[in-house]
């Protein structure tokens, strides 16, 4: 999810879901409405050798005889009612946006017909394939065009939004699989092909190469961020596709672009994939080991106050209190350097390997501490979800929280430093806010905390509903907010619906 402090225009956005607001944001995913007439293009058999260089420029042509046949174009249909369709545009109802004013508006709470388009690939010859969660998500239905125009009816195996990841099995087979290639060994600078299904264009190839690696944006919890940036062009409809090196392998799956600039897409690194492959076949869902550490790379100043040998390594900066990391001895100013006898030399090292056990799994951390090496054993418990609390949430729709439009949490350690919300601060940490409210209406969001209602301050979700329990319809409800982006705060005047 995009990150709180950062401002909307910057945020990437998904694309199978904001087609509309493309315009108006710099990032969005590369998923597409359907709304672009479908376009086709003619396809050369495929062939069997990989492509080889010509004239010192790869064979693009031969590559893309490879590569095609295994790419499809998947598009989904859902059941949506006027006020989900607003979501798409804050003013206008994006039919009414392309078409001009619609019989029946969205205010009418007439259900339609929404459908999203976007790109996946196979993995498996039995019809096995990878997509992006936000081109399927809530899918009520999902179809598939092979590159010979034939259509496919599809059903989802297994989603994982923190990766947004899917696997979807397509009826029928035998089908042309792509291999897997080695998403860490590649290059900035190296060439790679993108293959999708932009604005309905199916199977459109561009080129480009590797522009960086290890990006995060914001899009999705940030410690599983880690995006291959390249400037091959990707748009709209072009979420799920393979982003393939010149062997023909997929390296990456296509997933966002900054509409602000020019060529900047982003793919999310095919030895992701791999990690929870196995999960999402068989449970349908990934389940993660979890730490309980928050950790930073070793840079050249923490090299020298620790006395270091070497920047490689995880620095152990806070824990989780009783967390399975304090528990098994971890302190803070640890440097993590193995785990299981596996190297770490960046967080990324550490943060991948250890989602990738289950819960209950002992692990050996081998730590630097005071310049000598110990190892320690830790038990790994279940991540917690995206924005999961340890506490209940207030705001259920009945409650006088819930009628304003509020979601609020409690403002734990945990989300304190996510926030930067200094300790002085106190009160609960707003967690969502629903379109159109009150709340909306009044310029909240989320990430705010609240401090004070009507003069009397708050600590917790039960404080905020004890505080309006006695607030009628119709009455005005004045909160003091805390914005951690600015480390001010100031008045919000609300009506109590």
């Amino acid at each position: 999810m995009p990150t709180m402090k950062e401002p909307k225009a910057q945020r990437v956005m998904t694309l199978g879901v904001v087609a509309v607001a493309a315009a108006a944001l710099g990032m969005v995913l590369a998923g597409g409405l359907g709304l672009t007439p479908e376009g086709s293009a003619s396809r050369p058999a495929p062939i069997a050798e990989a492509p080889v260089a010509a004239a010192g420029l790869p064979d693009f042509a031969a590559l893309a005889e490879r590569v095609v046949p295994s790419v499809i174009s998947v598009t989904t249909t859902d059941i949506v009612t006027g006020r989900e369709l607003q979501q798409f545009h804050r003013n206008m109802d994006p039919f009414e946006f392309f078409f001009g004013p619609q019989p029946f508006g969205p205010d009418s709470g007439r259900p339609r017909k929404r459908q999203g388009a976007g790109s996946g690939f196979f993995i498996r010859s039995d019809g096995l394939a990878l997509t992006n969660n936000h081109v399927v998500e809530g899918a009520d239905t999902i179809n598939v065009q092979l590159a010979d125009n034939t259509q496919r009816k599809a059903k989802i195996v297994g989603l994982d939004a923190a990766t947004d990841l899917a696997l979807i099995k397509v009826e029928g087979g035998p089908f042309t699989p792509l291999p897997l290639g080695d998403s860490d060994a590649l290059r900035v600078g190296e060439w790679v092909m993108a293959v999708g299904n932009p604005l309905a264009m199916d199977h459109t190839v561009t080129v480009g190469v590797v522009s960086a690696k290890g990006r995060a944006l914001g899009l999705l919890e940030r410690s599983f961020e880690n995006y291959i940036q390249t400037d091959a062009a990707i748009n709209l409809g072009n979420s799920g596709g393979p982003l393939v090196n010149l062997r023909g392998e997929a390296v990456g799956i296509n997933s966002a672009i900054n509409a602000a600039g020019q060529n900047l897409g982003f793919a999310i690194p095919i030895n992701t994939a791999k990690l929870i492959l196995p999960q999402l076949e068989k449970t349908g869902k990934v389940v993660r080991g979890y730490l309980g550490v928050f950790v930073k790379d070793v840079e050249e100043k923490e090299q020298e106050a620790f006395k270091l040998p070497s920047r490689e390594g995880a620095l152990v900066q806070d824990l989780e209190k009783d967390g399975p990391a304090e528990q098994a001895g971890v302190k803070a100013g640890d440097v993590i350097v193995a785990v299981n006898g596996t190297p770490v030399k960046v967080t990324r090292d550490l943060i991948d390997r250890v989602s990738s056990l289950p819960p209950g799994e002992k692990v050996k951390l081998e730590v630097i501490r005071n310049g000598k090496r110990q190892t320690l054993t830790a038990t790994l418990k279940e991540r917690p979800a995206s924005g999961e609390q340890a506490q209940g949430r207030g705001g259920s729709s009945g409650t006088p929280v819930g009628k304003l439009g509020l979601q609020v949490d409690e403002l734990d350690r945990r989300t304190r430093r996510q926030l930067d919300i200094p300790d002085t601060v106190t009160g609960v940490v707003i967690s969502d806010v629903e379109d159109l409210s009150a709340a909306d209406e009044a310029g909240l969001r989320p990430g705010l905390v609240i401090v004070s209602v009507n003069g009397t301050e708050v600590a917790s979700p039960s404080d905020l509903t004890e505080a309006l329990r006695d607030v009628g319809s119709g009455a005005m409800v004045r909160l003091y907010v805390y914005d951690p982006r600015v480390g001010r705060s100031s008045f919000y005047i609300l009506r109590m619906p």
